[in-house]
């Protein structure tokens, strides 16, 4: 089902300011997930990249950077 931005503001408008604040927990602790797995993923590919980087003809690609 999407769920558009309007029809979660409808239902927020009808919380608690207790119930608010879980809400703005939860959503927090999504947001914080989804930064901390992309950061997980860039810290996996690095070694895998690396192999690429170190070329010779990388660093005479970045060289004039």
């Amino acid at each position: 089902m999407a769920v558009t931005i309007d029809q979660i503001e409808e239902h927020l408008k009808q919380l608690s300011p207790e119930k608010l604040a879980v809400v703005y927990d939860v959503v927090s602790f999504l947001l914080e997930r989804e930064e901390s797995g992309a950061l997980q993923t860039a810290v996996a590919s690095e070694k895998v990249l690396r192999r690429d980087w170190d070329k010779p003809e990388e660093e005479a690609a970045w060289a004039h950077s």
